[in-house]
């Protein structure tokens, strides 16, 4: 997918993939991460997603980076705070008490830039993306976050069936891009019948990947 694609779907909103309820694998499985309070955690391609709050309100800090400035401006907005805004080489830093939020494309940021992150929570990011950008961010999550431990949510259906995003990936899919840098466990699935892929059974399944 390219940026303008996801620029034109907030612009319309047409943000089917936004939920607007925390994700019930987060509430669930969060603690399989083992943080302690105030960690940070990096939520990739953000969004507005209400899983931001949810982590803020349990005592954790939230680095994020998200393409859509719309995006952001709601997610704030929703949060009830006032950002700081600050102009960045490759786009904007947004800030307030407990969050980071970059909006830029996720291959300008670097470990520097981002900072110390303790645990990266994805729940919308490796799934939106085709494969060949799937494989270059699963590459670069590491790298910018010192191989922090993730939780990865992720749906599994017959691709020919849905075009995407979100995209199905197979077990195979998680293991080829994560096992020679994490141990993978998959915590919990569940099947869907309703939902994006309209009447297409789906496992949604939520992952941790650790050392």
């Amino acid at each position: 997918m390219h940026e303008q694609f996801w620029h034109q779907k907030w612009e319309k909103d047409e943000i089917g993939f936004h939920e607007g309820e925390v994700n019930r694998f987060l509430y669930e499985y969060f603690n399989a991460l083992k943080l302690a309070a105030g960690a940070r955690v990096f939520v990739p391609l953000c969004g507005k997603t209400r899983d931001i709050a949810w982590l803020l309100d349990n005592g954790m800090r939230v680095v994020g980076v998200e393409l859509s400035e719309h995006a952001i401006k709601q997610l704030f907005a929703e949060l009830n705070l006032e950002p700081k805004v600050e102009s960045l080489a490759d786009g904007l830093h947004y800030t307030s008490a407990n969050i980071d939020i970059f909006v830029a494309n996720i291959f300008c940021l670097n470990s520097e830039l981002l900072g110390e992150v303790d645990a990266i929570y994805d729940r919308g990011a490796l799934v939106a993306l085709p494969e060949d950008i799937r494989t270059r961010y699963a590459q670069t999550l590491p790298i910018l976050t010192n191989n922090a431990p993730q939780l990865v949510v992720t749906y599994n259906y017959e691709q020919s069936q849905y075009s995407g995003p979100p995209f199905a990936l197979a077990e195979s899919e998680i293991e080829r891009l994560y096992a020679s840098i994490y141990a993978l466990k998959k915590l919990a699935s569940r099947q869907e019948t309703e939902g994006f892929a309209k009447g297409i059974d789906v496992e949604n399944a939520v992952w941790l990947l650790g050392s």
